[in-house]
């Protein structure tokens, strides 16, 4: 499996992987359009899955990603479309963790908004590392911050759809359920995964070198020999 350091341009056609992923989402995304709770809201929740997906789609050729990537970016999405087709604030698992938890909301959102930052912040690494040439401490930084600007602008163009859109389908949409630091707990959440996601990242980076130095005596022996 490749990572962000050894990733390969592989015509789409080879990408035995990304074959698979685009399969397993393209099957998520059938059951999750079969009976939606509420139709309206399950095409608005979708608009930036078709939106992400078309970019996906139209730079792969210019910038295909590493397997590593395109394995967290089909699990954010399959996240996404369980909570779009049972509406975010009644999906099962929300209410099982309101059970368990003694919440007084469908938390299934706040899960989903930390699966954003965990999840896509190491792409977002990759493609800084790519073009812009990011390296080391700000390659682990800036993708934190920008997730963070992501949820802003996410929670921003949430709440003119909302406007926009019917009322059912603007509260649903919205998801607030009473709580009006809810999109703060939002924004907050995303950034959390983040800095989650680069940590990990770091932690694996390092453990990587410590690796390679451990193993460069045995390299300066076989060369010799």
């Amino acid at each position: 499996m490749t990572t962000a350091s050894t990733a390969q341009a592989i015509p789409f056609r080879y990408n035995r992987l990304l074959h698979r992923l685009c399969g397993i989402f393209l099957i998520v995304w059938i059951v999750s359009a079969i009976r939606p709770i509420m139709v309206a809201d399950w095409w608005l929740e979708n608009l930036l899955v078709f939106a992400l997906v078309g970019v996906l789609m139209a730079t792969y050729r210019v910038l295909p990603l590493s397997d590593l990537s395109y394995i967290l970016i089909c699990c954010y999405l399959c996240m996404h479309e369980w909570g779009a087709h049972h509406m975010y604030a009644n999906v099962p698992m929300g209410e099982w963790m309101r059970a368990i938890f003694h919440t007084t909301r469908n938390d299934y959102d706040r899960v989903v908004h930390f699966g954003f930052g965990l999840l896509l912040a190491y792409p977002e690494r990759e493609m800084l590392m790519r073009k812009a040439n990011l390296r080391g401490f700000w390659s682990l930084w800036i993708p934190v911050v920008f997730s963070l600007g992501l949820g802003a602008a996410y929670e921003i163009l949430e709440a003119v759809v909302a406007v926009v859109a019917s009322p059912d389908a603007g509260d649903a949409f919205l998801s607030l359920q009473g709580d009006p630091w809810d999109t703060h707990k939002d924004m907050f959440m995303g950034f959390a995964g983040s800095v989650v996601s680069m940590s990990v990242t770091a932690i694996m980076i390092r453990l990587r070198g410590r690796h390679e130095r451990a193993r460069e005596p045995e390299r300066m022996v076989a060369v010799g020999r």
